[in-house]
This record gives C-alpha cells, structure tokens and sequence, in this order.
C-alpha cells in the first residue's frame, strides 16, 4: 500500500477496498456541487463546517466532470441513511438557495450507491477527478478537472493535513444542524407560529410542497419519523 492508498484508506474507506461495507455502512460523505462548480457557494459548507460546527475541515475535489466536492471522513462507519440525513441537513442549513438539482448527495439513496473514489480517470475524456487546495478550488468552476493525471505525492500530502470527524462532534453537529422545524424556503409555508399550524401540519405541508427545496423535505421527513 503506497502513501496515497494508505491517506485514503484511513480517511474514506469502510472496508480495504470500498466507500460502502457490506453493512450498508461508510465512512466518507460526499457533497457535490454542479452547475456551474462554484466554489464561492460551496465554500459557505466547506468555512461553516469548521466555523460553526467545530469539525474538520472536508477534502476538496474536482469530480473529473462537472461537480465540485466535499469528502467528509468519519472516523466510525455510520449507516448510508445516517450520511445522507446530515449532508441533506447541511445543504438546508447552508445552501438553501441552491437548486436541488445542482446538488449530489452520496451515498446516495439507491443500495450500493456512492461517489467513485478520487483520484481516478473518467472515461474516453482523458479527464481526472483530484483531491484540490482550498486556494485553488475557486479555478475549477468552468472545468472542474484535471487533463492529466494528479501527483500522487501532492495528493497524498493534501489528505495527510485532513482529521476524521470524532463520534461525539458527529454527533453534536447533526443535534445542532436539526432544527425544531425546518426552515422555509421561498414559496414554503410559514413558521407554524405564523399560521396556527401545530408543528405536525407544518412539517407535512414542508414535506408535501414540490415548491421547497428536495433537501428541506428530507429533513422535515426525518423529523416526522419519531412522530408517526
């Protein structure tokens, strides 16, 4: 196992050789941005993550085709529904203005669904997906690749300055992203004080608009769950 295989495997990998063990569990949560890559966007997960939520900082990646992502590391495998409700929360918290369909949420929610692990070539392009520094994510917008392959050693030594999210701060950053009820996107119903809805009704109305955000109605599903 050379460097990069061994930065990789202690960051994202739940088995020796996949993102998803047979359990259905991970260790690496991917938050892609496309159309266009714009970092100035995504970057508003990537600061408040660390600002706000006190955990550390997501590798950054050019996916090789059109996206721009965030490589979350676990440092205790969580079941893919687990990874997705917290990357859907933090597209709610952070990007609530964003088109649910600029946004990729892996694992995704297909079984044995996950982002292809970086660096790797994509397809006939000649085009490679590669792990990038914060400095130069912002260059990526309108061609989120690389045309050659990267240097393993640069890949390696941007991974080895990343940790791995700790049990308790997962778990105190979902508690904190989980608001009492979810906030409204333009055009959503609003706050339940507002329009003498319990939260049940306000929840379901959140969940049942076409017109709110994909990630929204996720969360405001996931918090009817305990109710229903």
């Amino acid at each position: 196992m050379n460097r990069l295989q061994s930065e990789l495997h202690r960051l994202y990998l739940a088995d020796e050789a996949s993102l998803l063990d047979e359990q259905g569990r991970v260790r690496a949560m991917v938050l892609e941005l496309t159309g266009p890559a714009d970092w100035d966007v995504l970057s508003a997960v990537w600061r408040g993550v660390q600002a706000d939520l006190e955990l550390p900082a997501p590798a950054i990646a050019v996916s090789g085709t059109d996206g721009l992502q965030l490589w979350f590391s676990l440092e205790a495998s969580v079941p893919a529904a687990q990874a997705q409700a917290f990357l859907a929360a933090l597209c709610a918290h952070y990007l609530p203005g964003v088109a649910p369909r600029r946004l990729r949420l892996m694992p995704g929610t297909e079984p044995a669904s996950h982002a292809r692990l970086v660096p790797a070539p994509q397809g006939d392009t000649g085009n490679w997906s590669a792990f990038v520094a914060p400095d130069l994510a912002p260059v990526f917008a309108d061609t989120p690749w690389l045309d050659i392959p990267p240097n393993e050693e640069g890949q390696s030594a941007l991974l080895s300055s990343l940790g791995r999210i700790k049990v308790p701060a997962f778990e105190a950053a979902s508690a904190r992203l989980k608001p009492a009820t979810p906030p409204a996107a333009k055009g959503a119903p609003g706050p339940a004080g507002g329009t003498g809805l319990d939260p049940e009704r306000f929840l379901l109305q959140v969940m049942n608009d076409p017109s709110v955000a994909l990630a929204l109605r996720i969360e405001a599903a996931k918090a009817l769950l305990p109710r229903r």
